[in-house]
């Protein structure tokens, strides 16, 4: 059996050796790989992918604590569902889950829930104080102001001017000029 483990930061100015040592702790012979790239989906996580592709029957993916490894349900389960084909399996080490026994499957799924539902939080609350700030100061969010003057554009098409001269002399693209055409 091979123990992997899988540390991970969001950005490059933090550090992921404090999961690293943890893991050390429990599992001294462990192959640690370190990777810094958001959580917030499994695309793009070279790291994790390498790792998931390696690993083998009997062997065990360690990670710190779950958010380091899935901030949703879906990548949580598809992460488990894939170790669980391979005859592998998942420990956490700050909650004490292995997906190696029934009630670590359980418990495993529940916190997922739980931290789903925590993120699903965060983000209404960061829409509503958005929702408030445009209230409370409507000329800060007033949008992008046009970068193309419209009503040139189609002065210079109705005066006969090509679409492609029209864009050359306004500086923008023919599918701009297109775009206004009437």
């Amino acid at each position: 059996m091979t123990i992997f483990a899988y540390c991970r930061v969001s950005t490059v100015d933090q550090n992921s050796e404090m999961q690293a040592d943890a893991i050390k702790k429990a599992y001294p012979d462990a192959i640690i790989r370190h990777e810094k790239k958001s959580g917030t989906t499994t695309k793009g996580r070279e790291v994790l992918a390498l790792l998931l592709d390696m690993i083998s029957k009997d062997d065990k993916l360690v990670v710190w604590k779950l958010d380091r490894l899935a901030r949703n349900m879906n990548d949580l389960m598809q992460i488990v569902s894939e170790l669980e084909l391979k005859g592998a399996t998942l420990e956490i080490l700050d909650q004490r889950i292995d997906t190696g026994t029934a009630s670590g499957k359980a418990f495993l799924q529940m916190l997922g829930v739980f931290a789903e539902f925590e993120t699903n939080l965060r983000k209404e609350r960061q829409a509503a104080g958005i929702a408030k700030a445009k209230a409370e100061r409507p000329e800060v969010y007033k949008g992008k102001p046009a970068s193309v003057d419209a009503q040139a554009i189609r002065n210079l098409l109705e005066a006969g001017m090509k679409p492609m001269d029209v864009a050359k002399k306004l500086g923008v693209s023919r599918a701009t000029v297109y775009r206004y055409k009437v």
